[in-house]
């Protein structure tokens, strides 16, 4: 029996293609300019557009927008208030089969030791395990999801530490 292969991918999958990171199913976040760490998200390449569990929301003015993100349910519930620029407004059909129309964000992401920005609508995600959902844009050429483990690049249980430089 052969034992799976944890580690990124060696090289590119096609000449002049870049290498792809292995990552697991899930997976813990930072979102770094929300000052927000350790986040547990789902990675979904189902789903077009990530999302991020938001407890409430208001429009500012000058396209911006202030929402409750719910970054932990248990034990305690922990949440903390974001201001950012509303970049769109999205029509998304959900699981649920009823379209809705959410906000859209742009936030950096740091999942491991990679990092770059990624679009995250503004979603309800109570009752759900992960706090937030990564889909398939915020994946394209980046990442090769492992469907069968969890955790390949984060802790299951502690938040990643910052980066060397960073306060």
């Amino acid at each position: 029996m052969q034992s799976l292969n944890t580690q990124p991918v060696r090289g590119p999958l096609v000449s002049g293609t870049p290498e792809l990171v292995r990552i697991g199913w899930r997976e813990r976040v930072d979102l770094p300019d929300w000052n927000l760490r350790g986040v547990r998200a789902k990675i979904d390449t189902g789903a077009r557009t990530s999302a991020i569990d938001v407890a409430q929301y208001e429009l500012l003015e000058n396209d911006r927008v202030r929402f409750e993100v719910v970054s932990r349910v248990k034990p305690v519930r922990r949440t903390r208030w974001v201001e950012a620029d509303l970049v769109r407004t999205s029509r998304v059909k959900p699981s649920s089969g009823e379209v809705q129309e959410r906000l859209v964000c742009v936030t950096r992401l740091r999942l491991g030791p990679h990092e770059h920005d990624i679009e995250l609508s503004l979603v309800c995600r109570e009752g759900m395990l992960c706090r937030m959902l990564i889909g398939r844009t915020a994946l394209a050429g980046r990442y090769l999801v492992d469907s069968e483990r969890k955790y390949l690049l984060t802790s299951r249980t502690k938040p990643s530490p910052p980066p060397k430089g960073s306060l």
